[in-house]
């Protein structure tokens, strides 16, 4: 239940009392907010009978700490005296670790496809308004009455201490968690890619695989198995017996809910056909969707909403080897070792790659990502940040690399003790949302003429056009009366 920055700190806090004369530090920083970086920083420093060896891709990190750089080169380790800046003086090609340049590690995202009624980059997609969430057992709410909004054009960064409440927010909006108080709205179209904070945990249950294979593996039933088998999508046992409510038809008859088999535009909205218990196929009837909330079906329509979204974006994709192998190229992985190599055997970097490619393979509108840039190096951190500028998707992250958010994201939601606040542009234009008030405009449009009245304005403009050559000269000529 601890968030990632605690379980860091617990690690780091078991290896201090272990009173080590070497300390083996793979990632320290991943997870840690700055306040605690810097911490860490000072405690490293002060001990001065302990040999520190560190893995990092944190530059800042590095300079502040090492007094030794052990490089690799060649298949082999060789060591300079000084910090990270003094090495990139002997070793001008290190500068990429300072930079977000993308020079041999290239991304590249699959284009979202079209949302129906999305016309605007602006139009919001996601909303969350009042919520508040509590986790069981805990007497102060994570998240208290938070309202935010999103669109296809927003680049938002997510910043706070650790246990503040980020990835809470995070697992609201994507479904993962429902508030207590407060309401949750997406298009039901959107299809969300998401990358966990411990993102390794996509990947625990099938560490025999190779990538390919999982991606196969995720995608084969023509959904995201991922999406279908979250613990929220499940009924719950008050859920399920709100499936025997009986539902009063337009004839007075009683029927109840079985499942739902279709879904269709209605106006601003859309109707479900329902298939009725004990009833065959040719007694379906459509419902609007707005009754069917009001009856309290919503567990059952965003499980068929997510199905089908994921199923739209399968239907662009060819789940081949082939294209599969191209598809984990395009997010920096070796084509060989996506298709050869288990995912046991995997560096935490070419994880953090496969996941990032499981969860754009098909097409999703929105990409969450919680802590990205941990594991990856510089090479790939840059790739990845210019895949994010160029894609046409909304992006939110949480991060406690200033540098990357800086670089992509113009709006930042801080948070704080379950609070937040907004800085930065927003990109949604609120009223844009389909339940929003619009003032009515009333447009007098041009009555098209008949053939008739057409001849009699020509008629009208000949006689006009005599007239004024028989007039006296200089006379000037008559207003055409008749243009409009």
């Amino acid at each position: 239940s601890l968030s990632g920055g605690w379980k860091m700190k617990l690690e780091l806090a078991r290896a201090m009392l272990m009173n080590a004369d070497i300390l083996l530090l793979d990632e320290p920083t991943n997870h840690l907010d700055v306040a605690n970086i810097k911490w860490l920083e000072d405690y490293l420093i002060s001990q001065t009978n302990v040999t520190s060896i560190i893995v990092s891709h944190d530059s800042g990190f590095l300079d502040n700490v090492c007094t030794n750089i052990l490089h690799y080169e060649r298949k082999k380790l060789k060591m300079y005296k000084g910090n990270l800046s003094e090495f990139v003086k002997v070793k001008p090609e290190a500068k990429s670790y300072y930079t977000l340049a993308a020079t041999t590690v290239k991304f590249e995202f699959p284009k979202p496809s079209f949302l129906v009624g999305v016309k605007s980059n602006t139009k919001a997609i996601m909303k969350m308004t009042g919520c508040t969430y509590t986790y069981p057992g805990s007497a102060k709410p994570s998240m208290n009455n938070v309202s935010v909004q999103l669109s296809l054009s927003s680049r938002v960064g997510v910043i706070g201490p650790n246990g503040a409440g980020k990835s809470t927010m995070i697992k609201l909006l994507t479904g993962e968690a429902f508030p207590q108080e407060g309401t949750v709205w997406r298009h039901p179209n959107l299809r969300i890619g998401y990358v966990a904070q411990h993102a390794f945990h996509h990947l625990e249950q099938h560490l025999e695989k190779t990538p390919n294979a999982y991606i196969q593996w995720r995608y084969q039933g023509g959904a995201d198995r991922e999406v279908l088998e979250k613990p929220t999508v499940a009924m719950t046992p008050e859920e399920m017996e709100q499936m025997e409510t009986w539902v009063i038809g337009g004839d007075g008859s009683k029927r109840q809910v079985e499942q739902i088999m279709g879904r269709q535009k209605l106006k601003k909205s859309y109707q479900y056909e329902i298939k009725w218990k004990n009833h065959v196929h040719k007694f379906n009837t459509w419902m609007p969707r707005e009754k069917l909330l009001e009856l309290g079906f919503d567990k059952l329509i965003r499980q068929f909403d997510d199905r089908e979204a994921s199923r739209e974006g399968l239907g662009y994709r060819d789940l081949s080897p082939a294209s599969i192998r191209k598809h984990l190229e395009d997010v920096g992985l070796d084509g060989d070792i996506a298709d050869h190599n288990m995912i046991s055997g995997l560096s935490g970097g070419q994880k953090v790659k496969v996941v990032i490619a499981a969860a754009m393979w098909n097409n999703p509108h929105m990409l969450v990502l919680d802590e990205p840039t941990n594991y990856l190096d510089r090479e790939s951190l840059g790739g990845l940040a210019v895949a994010i500028r160029n894609w046409g998707g909304s992006v939110i992250m949480i991060s406690h690399n200033t540098e990357f958010l800086g670089a992509l994201c113009p709006e930042t939601w801080t948070v704080n003790a379950g609070v937040l606040t907004i800085n930065g542009k927003t990109a949604v234009a609120e009223s844009n949302f389909e339940d929003s008030e619009k003032p009515i405009v009333v447009v007098n449009k041009k009555k098209k003429k008949s053939r008739n009245q057409i001849k009699e304005q020509e008629v009208r403009r000949r006689l006009r056009h005599l007239e004024w050559l028989a007039s006296d000269k200089g006379t000037p000529h008559p207003a055409d009366t008749d243009s409009d």
